[in-house]
């Protein structure tokens, strides 16, 4: 079974339901979770030919919404409901996930810091993969979101990101976060690549950006079994 599967899963704590998809092809080898970033919701095209790529690679995905998503907000929800909403949400991918088979948390920007947060104080999940994680502010590198990653260490992590993405410029600040996490976590830098994993001078649909990092995914979780 392939096609995909809607999810309403309930974060409690006062903070109520998200929705979900799930897609699991037959004889899937793990599963990951995926968040999106703080601009657009589960159903970016960058995040659904993400996850229906990962998909042909045997890999099951289960992306969700965030409750400001959800109720149509425009501002991120504050860490503690982010946090609380990615452990109900792993706890559920969990549930649907075959006995002893892997769960990783991803995301895209906000919802990879989140995830890494979450891993941080103590949330269950195989490994990280982190699509332009958001170092600091544009043009901030002095406002540096690095203070959890201690608390990760030994995690295996896999951080994509764009050389050009503002969010890690100067790259030497992301290189040293990494190679300080290292060998558990690795970084590999796309080259002329934006916040988005957009490559300059080669324009594609965002579907297809997010479907050109699937391979390298499934090949990090795979190593990682």
């Amino acid at each position: 079974m392939s096609d995909e599967q809607a999810l309403t899963i309930d974060v409690g704590e006062g903070v109520g339901e998200v929705p979900a998809v799930l897609r699991r092809p037959d004889g899937a080898t793990a599963t990951i979770v995926v968040a999106h970033g703080a601009g657009a919701g589960k159903d970016h095209p960058f995040l659904t030919g993400f996850c229906r790529a990962l998909g042909e690679l045997g890999v099951a995905t289960v992306r969700f919404d965030f409750p400001y998503r959800a109720a149509g907000r425009r501002f991120p929800d504050r860490p503690p409901v982010a946090i609380a909403t990615w452990r109900a949400v792993m706890d559920a991918a969990r549930t649907r996930a075959a006995d002893g088979e892997p769960v990783w948390a991803s995301g895209k920007s906000f919802g990879g810091r989140m995830a890494s947060m979450a891993v941080a104080e103590g949330m269950d999940a195989a490994g990280l993969v982190l699509l332009g994680y958001p170092l600091h502010p544009p043009g901030r590198p002095e406002t540096s979101r690095d203070e959890h990653f201690p608390a990760l260490a030994g995690v295996p992590m896999l951080f994509l990101q764009g050389r050009n993405d503002p969010f890690a410029i100067p790259n030497e600040q992301l290189d040293r976060l990494v190679a300080g996490l290292a060998p558990s976590a690795v970084l590999d830098w796309i080259e002329g690549g934006n916040h988005s994993l957009e490559v300059k001078g080669a324009k594609r649909p965002a579907a297809e950006v997010g479907a050109g990092l699937a391979p390298r995914v499934a090949e990090f979780v795979a190593a990682h079994d």
